[in-house]
């Protein structure tokens, strides 16, 4: 008899499955399938050939994929390679808490025409819990003040390192990333900024006074270690994460994703003092074949006639950074920026960043076993963005850096406690 098991069936987006298949016939080939429907019921899938060795078992952490949505081994395959069945969907978790997305594994038999799936019973199928959010975590709505966003509190006692998790140009509240960092031991604070409740929809400023409220709001909670917080950033959030760690000495470890090293777009503004941002090149936006827009090279221009000072003065951040490049970021030329920031830092005989870049990675670098979103719709910007990415290179760049990013804020946020005989 035909058996598929995959241990945990309930886990956390970002811990691995162990899917096999048994009691086939000895070298079968056979398709494996999983499908996810969001939360407004679009539709994800992916699927790839596998063969049997001579005991009729599939192992997934062993077995090679002959062919489909990706080859060779790679246990997670089925996860990071699901595909939307609309061009330009990207899959985001809304509710984190109160639902996990369920994936289902379907196992058909290889001579089965791929037309034919969809109307054919699998011979063998079950479904996966797929959870943003680990038991006991809490997670508290914050309207303080100006302050918008959500917290995350990891169970147990004690204290715990503190973050403040900053997306990108698309604005709202997401939580998905701050859940997942309160579910290995950080207290997370997603702070929306703008595009929310009653945060202005499209700001003509960027405020650092209100991030330095979110960093002393963090610092004040009982549940978190300090002196210092971390930052986890990605693209605009990036611009604000940096220039948080200039102004902000509390600000002691600052992750990087794909962002800039320059103001982009509006002006940010500390204390009444304001910084203007580099002026967007419109020629220089391209549409590439497939009508989406490529940010890559806008600002290469403003950048040639400007001068030094319209880079941020990473030199006076206090703390430290953990760059992290997807090298086909077809929205920013992110590759660029780090390496510019980092020489920068250099210059001034400072050591305190690390730089990873993933060959073949994009711009939107999520949480493990994450779809790749290569191409989106941003609705405020009325354009469908080219994201950059190659399916397998990106997913292996996922992984790897959300292991270092953990490694990175505990390291400069945790105080090592030495004993003292």
């Amino acid at each position: 008899m035909i058996q598929l098991t995959a241990t945990p069936a309930s886990a956390l987006v970002d811990e691995p499955v162990h899917i096999r298949a048994t009691g086939l016939s000895p070298f079968q080939v056979v398709i494996l399938q999983a499908s996810l429907a969001d939360e407004k019921g679009n539709l994800f899938h992916s699927q790839a050939y596998y063969k049997a060795n001579e005991a009729g078992e599939v192992d997934l952490q062993q077995a090679p994929s002959l062919g489909g949505d990706y080859i060779g081994v790679h246990p997670m395959g089925l996860f990071w390679s699901l595909k939307p069945e609309k061009f330009l969907m990207k899959l985001v978790k809304k509710d984190v808490v109160n639902s996990p997305f369920l994936v289902q594994i379907k196992l058909y038999d290889s001579n089965l025409q791929l037309t034919d799936i969809a109307t054919t019973a699998p011979k063998v199928s079950l479904t996966l819990e797929r959870w943003y959010v680990a038991p006991g975590v809490k997670r508290i709505q914050v309207r303080e003040g100006p302050l918008r966003g959500t917290l995350f509190l990891p169970p147990g006692e004690g204290r715990f390192p503190g973050i403040i998790d900053l997306f990108g140009g698309i604005g709202g509240l997401i939580e998905y990333r701050a859940s997942l960092l309160a579910s290995h031991g950080f207290v997370s604070l997603a702070l929306a900024y703008f595009n929310y409740e009653d945060l202005p929809a499209q700001p003509e400023k960027t405020e650092l006074d209100y991030f330095e409220e979110a960093v002393n709001f963090l610092l004040r909670h009982p549940k978190v270690l300090g002196p210092g917080i971390g930052i986890v950033s990605i693209s605009k959030g990036a611009e604000i994460g940096l220039s948080m760690a200039i102004h902000l000495k509390q600000v002691t470890a600052t992750v990087l994703i794909n962002g800039p090293n320059f103001i982009l777009g509006i002006p940010q503004v500390y204390h009444g003092q304001i910084s203007k941002p580099l002026a967007l090149s419109p020629q220089s936006l391209s549409i590439n074949a497939l009508g989406l827009a490529e940010f890559q090279h806008s600002f290469e221009e403003a950048r040639r006639e400007a001068s030094e000072t319209s880079l941020l003065p990473i030199e006076k951040a206090h703390g430290h950074f953990l760059f992290i490049v997807g090298e086909d970021d077809k929205n920013l030329n992110s590759k660029v920026y780090a390496e510019q920031a980092t020489q920068q830092l250099s210059r001034y005989g400072k050591n305190n960043w690390t730089l990873l870049s993933y060959p073949g990675a994009g711009h939107l670098l999520e949480p493990p076993y994450s779809p790749l979103c290569c191409a989106s719709e941003i609705s405020s910007l009325h354009l469908s963005i080219h994201w950059g990415g190659e399916v397998t290179p990106h997913a292996a760049a996922q992984e790897h850096s959300w292991k270092e990013i953990q490694k990175f804020l505990r390291k400069h946020l945790v105080p090592v406690v030495t004993s003292q005989l």
